[in-house]
């Protein structure tokens, strides 16, 4: 089921995205950076900012929070800025099932592209996005240590 999120789910979400950052962090860049009370607590603040302003979905599944994604406009190009599964809950159709959440909402509010970075050497994020259409952005391909991606919204497709 995916599900708006709310206040409620703010410890969860932020549990979510660090055990998935730490994933594909560890190892090529500084602990502090992506774990810790400190990173806990920036974490927790930003995703508190999304889940207000309705920018968050959550997948659950068995009655708990499996997947988060969050969008929204940035410099005017709808952009989805975080998509996290458990690591325990991967290959299970948690990420796809977001993902097509985002894209229906996207659909709904008119939106004909979407962009997003990935980290560089997340490759299995990576291969995860190429499945589900993006592509490398042509005109600014890099972001720092992150990789960017667009997506065209067929405004058509259910």
């Amino acid at each position: 089921m995916i599900r708006h999120a709310n206040a409620d789910d703010l410890d969860t979400i932020a549990a979510v995205h660090l055990a998935a950052r730490a994933t594909y962090y560890r190892g090529h860049v500084p602990e502090e950076e992506f774990a810790g009370p400190r990173e806990l607590a920036r974490t927790r603040a930003a995703w508190s900012g999304a889940v207000a302003r309705g920018q968050v979905l959550c997948a659950e599944r068995d009655g708990e929070i499996a997947g988060i994604a969050a969008y929204g406009r940035v410099d005017g190009v709808m952009t989805l800025t975080q998509l996290h599964v458990r690591p325990d809950r991967w290959r299970r159709g948690v990420g796809a099932e977001l993902h097509a959440a985002c894209v229906a909402a996207w659909r709904a509010e008119g939106v004909t592209t979407a962009r997003l970075e990935v980290f560089a050497r997340n490759e299995r994020a990576q291969a995860f996005y190429t499945t589900h259409g993006w592509t490398p952005d042509t005109a600014t391909p890099r972001s720092g240590t992150h990789l960017v991606l667009r997506l065209t919204v067929d405004p058509t497709t259910e």
